[in-house]
């Protein structure tokens, strides 16, 4: 593997993407609710406005908004202001506005491309490390740093599962509690804490009678291994009976934290779940495999390669590198996974083996063998370093990905035909789960519904 190629992409790979088709469904239950203010906001927009600018930009305020909350609690365990959680829960609702009209600004403009498919999908692997850092801020979940991480890496998780189902089924499925829903419930979450205050999180709250080994095992079912030896334990400091019997466990007070938290994970236990039921079902490959003709099982091995780590250097660091510096941490090791999740995009729309190893990986060698040679650099020192390199590293790839497509294409990457033209291509295929009907045929108005807010632009 050369430090870094010429040439990302070969021709064949190249011919490949510019004859790739977007397909997805969709049964969202609020894209439909939404659809008169997507369309509204589209129908206000210039023409002359590039979908790619539209997508970048929501993708700005969205991080920009989140290192203003991120600023007034580095640690998410102290208290931001009211205002900081209002204007994020603002940022992640431009954000997802600008990301579901993107889309139909291409087909207003006749502007539809691959290349905006591949750049709608790399922004929203990078806002979803941003989204879930900025909730767990918002609740100061670093209070509950086995939490916090469990629920980051499970939101990066999701978000590569969607896109591991594409690379198998060649379609892009998305179910009745998807990304809208999962946006705007935190929008929610960022005005909770906006009107009540961050700490309305922690005030305690009776035990609503329910048996605690059940909320434990539900808890403990969903979540990774480590997760059940942590209930476990919690049992046992507890109060187990003398030699392991059995005791009577009092009604307790929880955290109202603690609850949202447990039903967020039996919610994202439920949604890995069906990616996986999606995916063993086989591909539409030969033999059932992947759209490149690969085993559908190969995607686990790229980013087993990030969680991994992750939860290994954040087990056996000396100085608490995780606790202390809990953001930093998640975004070093998000922004590689959102490279390892591009990649997969890659690899789906030009039919190509994923392959296995990265640079960006070179981030967490850099924190693993610290920790091997005990520690002879800070830890604190060390994650910034591998922050640096893997975010230069992502801007790096993403540039020139787009630079070799938008030269195989001969487009633009932020600017478009002036006026359109008057009868844009058809080159999608989104369809809802409740009707066999594809929206190309509505694809000539304004006014088309967008299924998905993954969409294609230019």
């Amino acid at each position: 593997m050369q430090f870094y190629k010429e040439r990302i992409l070969n021709a064949a790979q190249l011919k490949r993407l510019s004859e790739h088709k977007y397909s997805c469904t969709s049964a969202s239950i609020l894209d439909a609710w939404l659809q008169p203010w997507w369309c509204w906001l589209v129908s206000k927009t210039p023409l002359w406005l590039a979908p790619n600018l539209i997508t970048i930009l929501g993708l700005i305020i969205n991080i920009v908004t989140t290192l203003i909350l991120v600023w007034y609690s580095p640690d998410a365990k102290s208290d931001p202001p009211r205002w900081a959680c209002f204007l994020c829960a603002l940022g992640v609702f431009i954000y997802q506005s600008l990301d579901a009209i993107d889309g139909k600004q291409a087909r207003r403009t006749g502007s539809q491309s691959p290349l905006g498919e591949l750049f709608d999908h790399g922004c929203d692997s990078i806002s979803t490390v941003f989204i879930a850092v900025g909730a767990c801020t918002a609740v100061r979940l670093g209070e509950y740093p086995t939490w916090m991480f469990f629920q980051c890496f499970c939101a990066m998780t999701l978000f590569y599962c969607a896109h591991w189902q594409a690379y198998v089924t060649g379609t892009l499925k998305m179910g009745r509690i998807d990304v809208t829903e999962a946006q705007y419930s935190i929008i929610l979450i960022h005005l909770v804490s906006a009107i009540l205050g961050p700490q309305i999180w922690s005030v305690q709250m009776p035990w609503l009678g329910r048996p605690w080994a059940l909320a434990v095992s539900t808890s403990c079912f969903a979540a990774q291994g480590h997760f059940v030896y942590d209930f476990a334990h919690t049992f046992q400091v507890r109060g187990c009976g003398k030699n392991g019997s059995t005791v009577a466990v009092p009604p307790l007070r929880v955290e109202f934290i603690v609850v949202s938290n447990c039903a967020l994970v039996s919610l994202a236990a439920y949604l890995i779940v069906g990616y996986a039921r999606l995916i063993t079902r086989g591909g539409v490959g030969k033999n059932g495999s992947t759209v490149a003709g690969t085993s559908i099982l190969s995607p686990v091995i790229p980013f087993s390669l990030v969680v991994v780590p992750a939860f290994i250097i954040f087990q056996k660091s000396e100085s608490l590198v995780y606790e202390t510096h809990p953001i930093l941490y998640i975004l070093t090791f998000g922004m590689v996974a959102a490279k390892v999740t591009n990649r997969l995009v890659v690899a789906h729309m030009t039919k190509s083996e994923m392959q296995y190893y990265d640079w960006s990986l070179l981030g967490p060698a850099m924190l693993f063998l610290n920790q091997y040679f005990n520690n002879a650099i800070p830890e604190y020192y060390v994650l910034w370093l591998a922050n640096i390199w893997v975010c230069v590293d992502l801007v790096r790839y993403c540039g020139q990905i787009c630079t070799e497509i938008c030269d195989h294409l001969k487009i633009h990457l932020f600017k478009i035909p002036y006026p359109p033209p008057a009868s844009p291509p058809h080159d999608r295929n989104v369809t809802s789960d409740n009707s066999d009907k594809s929206e190309d045929s509505e694809a000539d108005s304004d006014a088309a519904p967008l299924l998905n807010n993954n969409t294609v632009s230019a």
